[in-house]
């Protein structure tokens, strides 16, 4: 697919399916890590998603080549990578999803400063501002009214979803305003899964034991992990970012809370009430204002 400056309907319904999937993957993170240590579970999926991105490249005949100019962006990249799974998998662990999805998901605003520097044609605009502030608006609404208790707050996991939440918006601005952005989205994973693999799981003998009792349902949540999230949805993403602008694509991501809400609705029987009903019309709005197309000039 050409470039594009704008949201197209494709586009909308491909990341609001993104949304939603960070949101379970969210919940299958904090499930795992009662099973297996984050960092080494981080590491783990790293490996297998390299492996994966890997078999998948050769079966579709695309050459894994380093090309000219990218071994410091790849390195960075990479390295990057770890460090925002560090972040967020620790979060996850000392938190709950949802603070640790609140402050996360504050990754469009670090994106949209960096963008607005970094990559010349995605520049903030008023409107973009106005409809990223009622998105996030909508998300506060509902985290803040979800009508039971959110469970034991950590200042350290909240530090670390923030950190978690800069790596994200950090790597979409090395894979658009690096020369990454002349390689494949497939390639462009390769590196960060490459990298970050032996980063984690070095890290990891740092963070205890490395297996919690684990049970099937861990090691099915680690294959979840490295085929669906790390190897099908990063990928995805990547090459959906690789088609549209960068601030629109993380606008998108104020939706993943909400969704998040939802789910803990529909899976675990959590109370949900008209709140987020106010929550889900913000967060809409927002997208709207944000990807609406500009008024032509007139002649």
């Amino acid at each position: 697919m050409d470039r594009k400056t704008q949201m197209d309907a494709f586009g909308v319904i491909a990341m609001t399916g993104f949304a939603v999937l960070l949101a379970f993957n969210q919940v299958v993170i904090r499930v795992t890590n009662e099973g297996l240590q984050p960092i080494f579970f981080a590491g783990l999926r790293s490996l297998g998603g390299a492996v994966l991105i890997a078999l998948w490249m050769k079966a579709r005949g695309i050459r894994i080549e380093i090309a000219a100019g990218t071994v410091p962006a790849g390195l960075m990249i990479g390295t990057i990578f770890a460090v925002e799974f560090i972040c967020l998998f620790v979060a996850l662990d000392l938190t709950t999803v949802t603070r640790t999805s609140v402050i996360f998901y504050t990754m469009p605003f670090w994106l949209a400063i960096g963008a607005h520097f970094l990559i010349p044609d995605d520049k903030i605009t008023p409107r973009k501002a106005f409809g990223m502030c009622l998105a996030f608006a909508g998300v506060a609404w509902a985290i803040i009214n979800q009508g039971g208790p959110e469970g034991e707050a950590s200042l350290l996991g909240d530090l670390m979803a923030l950190g978690g939440a800069v790596g994200w918006a950090g790597i979409a601005l090395c894979a658009r305003g690096t020369r990454l952005r002349e390689v494949r989205p497939e390639m462009q994973l390769l590196w960060q899964l490459s990298v970050s693999a032996p980063l984690l799981l070095i890290a990891a003998f740092a963070f205890g034991p490395f297996l919690r009792d684990p049970s099937f349902i861990h090691w099915a949540g680690l294959a979840f992990q490295i085929v669906v999230v790390v190897s099908a949805a990063f990928l995805f993403w990547l090459w959906l970012l690789s088609i549209y602008p960068a601030s629109s694509i993380a606008s998108f991501s104020f939706l993943s809370p909400i969704f998040g809400v939802g789910l803990g609705w529909l899976i675990l029987g959590e109370h949900v009430g008209p709140e987020i009903g106010v929550a889900l019309v913000l967060v809409c709005a927002g997208l709207i204002i944000i990807n609406r197309p500009p008024k032509p000039r007139a002649k």
